[in-house]
């Protein structure tokens, strides 16, 4: 293989989780029995420019399909955080109402909802008709395809530059990295401000964080290899954020080289942290492997022993990063027979590979679990109070990363 960013050969592999369906493939219960597509889901790390990828591509239409079934609305944490990023950025960057905003994998425009909410011209891209179609019924302009440099001259010629450009966990998401970067210096205004939010690879690392891996993740991202990747296209980097969401994740500010911003001290403690762990040392990465195995048998084991002392174990949070850590640790129906999840495109559905069914939380609370294990483990401060309110105390609650531990 070669990285998709340098195109130099890799050689070095951080983790290999055998393989698996895609995490947001979920399964219709008629018929049941269907079989699924399942791919390698091997991370690889790239020795000349440090960005870590999986290694094999799955295409992104069949991951990124119309029955898509991750809603960005569903969680109230996401509604606060794309709230309090939409007044910061009005206020920080002057943001007006004839400023042109436009939001990168927009799903089900909570977002943008904001920014026209405060009067601002607003754009979405969005190639999952499932939430497309929420977005534009909210009356939000919404594209329905892929981003790429392509498709950003076309919306430059349809619309206009864009002000502010927000691409909210995406930048980990694209097949070709190269060509999406591209395609965000195309459509940013001369003045105009990026914003981009991923998963820190520091943190995946740093806490073992192995079920964050899962083939829509194309890339693991550091400071250092975007701000690799945004100078080879004429982009620069001038503010790094660091953020609580998905198990902890950079909120990274770009624009135009050429551009008035000054790169603030942010920039150079965050790399100067990344490179004291090691993200550019190859022995970083060569014992993760272990530590995810051990983590994976560790949470089989104490499954087995509920269940053989005749305790109850149901899921919660039918999320991407569940999937992953459920079929690596091969956790079926036996161990765990139902996970409950807030968003009714999963509930009736069964979960991709362990073909365990997803059930709303009214269901829960008649069944009286005697453990729940939080696989959205990132959102656990939201979900464990509300299921406290409902359930009795004897009922335990569980996460299994980046550590097991009973909450």
């Amino acid at each position: 293989m070669r990285c998709r960013h340098c195109y130099e050969a890799i050689s070095l592999t951080m983790l290999d989780l055998g393989s698996a369906p895609p995490s947001n493939s979920y399964v219709s219960q008629d018929p049941a029995d269907m079989p699924e597509a399942s791919f390698p889901l091997k991370v690889v790390v790239c020795e000349r420019c440090w960005l870590v990828q999986t290694e094999e591509a799955v295409e992104r239409e069949l991951m990124f399909s119309d029955s898509y079934a991750y809603f960005s609305g569903v969680s109230e944490f996401w509604q606060g955080h794309v709230e309090a990023f939409t007044h910061a950025a009005i206020k920080s960057f002057g943001l007006s109402k004839e400023s042109f905003v436009v939001e990168i994998a927009s799903n089900d425009g909570t977002l943008l909802e904001v920014f026209a909410n405060n009067g601002l011209s607003c754009l979405g891209v969005e190639p999952t008709l499932s939430t497309a179609s929420v977005a534009i019924a909210k009356g939000l302009n919404t594209e329905t395809d892929f981003f790429g440099a392509s498709m950003a001259a076309n919306l430059v010629r349809k619309h206009r530059p864009a002000d502010l450009v927000v691409a909210n966990n995406v930048l980990a998401h694209v097949p070709d990295i190269n060509d999406f970067v591209k395609g965000i210096k195309t459509i940013l205004a001369p003045g105009g401000v990026i914003s981009v939010e991923f998963p820190h690879l520091l943190n995946l690392l740093r806490e073992t964080q192995y079920d964050t891996v899962y083939h829509e993740h194309y890339a693991y991202l550091s400071l250092g290899a975007v701000k690799r990747i945004f100078e080879k296209f004429g982009l620069k980097v001038f503010r790094v954020q660091k953020i609580l969401t998905h198990g902890g994740s950079l909120r990274v500010f770009g624009a135009h080289a050429d551009a008035s911003y000054s790169e603030e001290a942010s920039i150079g403690a965050l790399i100067q942290e990344e490179r004291m762990f090691g993200l550019e040392l190859s022995e970083t990465y060569f014992g993760f492997q272990q530590r995810a195995e051990e983590a994976r048998d560790v949470f089989r084991s104490l499954l087995v022993s509920e269940r053989d002392a005749g305790r109850l174990v149901v899921g919660f949070g039918a999320a991407a990063k569940g999937n992953t850590c459920l079929n690596y640790a091969r956790i079926d129906s036996s161990l765990m027979p139902f996970v409950f999840d807030s968003s009714p495109s999963k509930q009736g559905k069964l979960l991709p590979g362990s073909r365990i069914p997803v059930r709303a939380p009214s269901e829960l609370f008649d069944l009286r679990p005697d453990v729940i294990v939080v696989l959205a483990w990132n959102l656990a401060n939201e979900i464990v109070p509300y299921l406290r309110q409902n359930l009795p105390d004897t009922t335990r609650y569980l996460v299994a990363s980046p550590e097991l531990k009973f909450l």
